[in-house]
């Protein structure tokens, strides 16, 4: 098996860890990309919605935006250069993941961050919580400058103002563990609403919520 299949199979499992994660719209649209190692390309989803995501439903990109293989849509087309800034930035990305996961979603919609209301985020490098990009039209120059500007801080994720949620990480695992990690801030944020509102756990506490994950092996290396 190549390199290529391998990954074309990694990103169907991707897929469908997403899909299982709950981080996702109903209608399972959004998109994702593996780095391929040794090269500067990736391979990217091209299915309209991310449920049952086949082998054939990925294309090779370049990164400089380059199809090398396989017909991409115009509507995933466009957002290309959202995944290949953060390849280009991040040479330790190796997998990114857009969703319109519906809590979070509502904190883009809404143009508000999310803070670190839960430990997970503090242990798994959300300790500021969850950064804002501000809005720019879907895969424009525009909306890939505000994505970089927002994460410049090292969070692994963005809200994406009035969109939705993009997250990445070494591993597909890691990133999914990422996407799922913010919705649920998200939705716990929401469901404390009625309780007077989520309450961000304290600086120094967030330093030793993440101490006490590396010392039991818990968070992944950054």
């Amino acid at each position: 098996m190549t390199t290529i299949d391998a990954l074309r199979e990694q990103l169907v499992a991707t897929a469908a860890a997403v899909i299982v994660s709950g981080a996702i719209s109903p209608n399972g649209h959004g998109n994702l990309s593996l780095r391929v190692p040794g090269a500067s390309e990736m391979l990217f989803s091209t299915a309209p919605t991310l449920h049952n995501l086949g082998a054939h439903g990925a294309a090779r990109i370049a990164l400089d935006g380059a199809v090398i293989e396989g017909e991409v849509p115009p509507i995933n087309r466009a957002v290309i250069d959202m995944h290949t800034a953060i390849y280009n930035d991040l040479p330790e990305a190796g997998c990114v993941i857009h969703t319109h996961a519906p809590y979070a979603t509502a904190f883009a919609v809404a143009r508000r961050p999310i803070d670190c209301w839960i430990e997970a985020l503090a242990m798994f490098g959300l300790a500021d919580g969850v950064p804002l990009a501000d809005y720019g039209p879907r895969g424009s120059a525009q909306a890939v400058a505000n994505i970089r500007a927002a994460i410049k801080g090292g969070a692994p994720a963005v809200l994406l103002a009035n969109h939705g949620v993009l997250v990445f990480h070494r591993t597909p695992e890691q990133a999914v563990n990422i996407l799922g990690i913010v919705e649920e801030a998200a939705r716990d944020a929401i469901n404390a609403i009625p309780l007077g509102g989520p309450i961000p756990v304290e600086p120094d506490m967030r330093a030793a919520a993440l101490q006490r994950a590396a010392a039991f092996g818990i968070v992944p290396e950054p």
